[in-house]
């Protein structure tokens, strides 16, 4: 019932600190001891790139259109409102087989490669369409797409079948226009963060974590209840899922194998023993803001942003099996809300984090502390949305996107691109994804924009203004939420098809 319409277009200082350190005794010392000017508001704003790219779809004609058929009994999902009634050829099925659950937890990559998704869907030409049936297929559209595929696009597939692989080949039939679907749970409590295991999807609410079936029927398992989760990820080579949880925002984890047998239900033991094996505290730490885990060599990191201190853990494996304290800054003059790691020249370790007052780093070898970005022209408090490390600069450039703008630093403070990287409205997520591309969600629109750059790839318009939430990506894959409405709020599945990506 949705339609995304593709249209053909052209475009192409410093304060230091000293905060105290912590080494752990138990581990070893991984790191070898060793030993900001403001950029000029050179503002290369895509706004008119941005208002071109809306203003094309008054004069421009539709290339290619995606609907669902709605007599197509394969359709599983709802792409917009009118397709919300309980049709039993529509619905999800609410059978449970234990073996397809098996199946849905298998994390081989080999398997997942052959694994179908609910999110199937048709699609035909709006050009083969009655008149009554293409302006009905516009009045029910909910996301208008421009600037994708400028290169023209081939005949329109009669039929095709999107199968979600989170390890996708080259092989794959694929569109060069970035597709939106829509799953049909509708969920009560607020979507606050997400992860996939395998090719599945952990969903952390206000109360509780749940479990999406990508892999075959679209049903979700409760798997923790009354327990808010802000953030997590997934390390399946670890067994873990690292969280911060519950009402004290404390950073735990718990083993995937646990909530594996959580939904197969075979491990027979008592709730107390049951919660005892389940999980383990990283150290005692309370309100916990934001983490970051970070990989050098073959050492992963767990950077942690506390009220008003910084946190690093290294994971230990066997026989400690844990995360274990590593180093701390403490006493930090700005609040940390958000943090990275960096590895400059595979070798020098820099916390970078973003405050209400800028972004600032840490020197992990030295514990100094200095400003690398302060907003000079807003006396107001910022919102830090994302630390991006360039490609290919070997971790000293950085994109630092906050409010309705980024700009483009070196890990020292010093300007790295007169450029700066401006939103069409105020976002409210920002996430760097594995195309190489950084998005923002705003209100009236989805901008896909270049990360070394900043121009305009490609926009989506809301048909209605929205509030929607970034939650995870994998490859092309991204996952986002809409806010929670009078009752319900729904997740979003996005495909960035990267065979397309030339033609953009």
């Amino acid at each position: 019932d949705r339609t995304l319409i593709k249209r053909n277009r052209s475009s192409e200082n410093s304060g230091l600190g000293t905060p105290g350190t912590r080494t752990s005794s138990v581990l070893p010392d991984l790191l070898s001891q060793a030993s900001p000017a403001t950029p000029p508001r050179h503002d290369k704003s895509s706004s008119e790139e941005y208002q071109a790219a809306i203003n094309s779809s008054v004069h421009s004609t539709p290339s290619k259109s995606f609907i669902t058929s709605n007599n197509s009994p394969q359709s599983t999902i709802s792409l917009s409102s009118s397709s919300r009634q309980n049709s039993p050829k529509n619905s999800i099925c609410k059978t449970r087989s234990t073996s397809s659950i098996t199946n849905l937890l298998h994390k081989s990559a080999s398997s997942s490669s052959n694994i179908s998704s609910p999110l199937t869907t048709s699609s035909s030409s709006s050009a083969n369409l009655p008149p009554h049936a293409y302006a009905l297929q516009q009045k029910q559209r909910s996301f208008l797409t421009f600037g994708f595929g400028a290169g023209g696009s081939g005949p329109t597939r009669r039929e095709s079948h999107i199968n979600v692989n989170v390890t996708p080949t080259s092989h794959e039939a694929t569109s060069d226009t970035p597709e939106i679907r829509k799953y049909k749970k509708r969920f009560n409590s607020e979507i606050l963060c997400a992860a996939l295991w395998g090719v599945n999807l952990l969903i952390g609410t206000e109360n509780g974590l749940m479990l999406l079936d990508r892999s075959g029927q679209g049903k979700v398992y409760q798997l923790i209840s009354r327990r808010r989760f802000q953030q997590m990820e997934v390390l399946e080579g670890q067994n873990i899922l690292v969280t911060i949880s519950g009402k004290k925002n404390r950073v735990r984890v718990y083993y995937l194998s646990w909530l594996k047998s959580k939904i197969l239900r075979t491990d027979g033991l008592s709730d107390q023993v049951e919660r005892r094996n389940g999980w383990i505290n990283v150290g005692d730490l309370q309100g916990a803001v934001h983490f970051k885990i970070v990989k050098y060599e073959r050492i992963k990191f767990l950077v942690i942003a506390l009220k008003d201190s910084i946190e690093i853990y290294a994971w230990a494996p066997k026989p400690y099996h844990k995360f274990m304290a590593f180093k701390n800054f403490g006493d930090l003059e700005h609040r940390p809300l958000l943090v990275d790691l960096t590895i400059e020249d595979q070798s020098r370790l820099k916390v970078i984090y973003g405050s209400a007052e800028g972004f600032h780093a840490v020197d992990l070898d030295s514990a100094e502390v200095y400003d690398i970005y302060l907003p000079k022209h807003t006396h107001d408090a910022i919102i830090p949305h994302c630390i991006v490390a360039l490609p290919n600069s070997n971790g000293m450039q950085l994109l630092l996107c906050y409010d309705n703008e980024g700009v483009y630093v070196n890990t020292v403070g010093r300007v790295s691109k007169n450029i700066v990287l401006q939103w069409g409205e105020m976002p409210t997520s920002v996430a760097y994804i594995g195309t190489g591309q950084i998005m923002g969600w705003g209100n009236k629109a989805i901008e896909i924009r270049s990360v070394e750059s900043g121009h305009l790839d490609g926009v989506f318009m809301h048909k209605k203004a929205q509030r929607l939430k970034f939650l995870c990506e994998r490859n092309d894959k991204v996952f986002f939420s809409s806010a929670k409405g009078a009752s319900s709020c729904q997740i979003y599945f996005m495909t960035l098809n990267k065979p397309g990506m030339a033609n953009w």
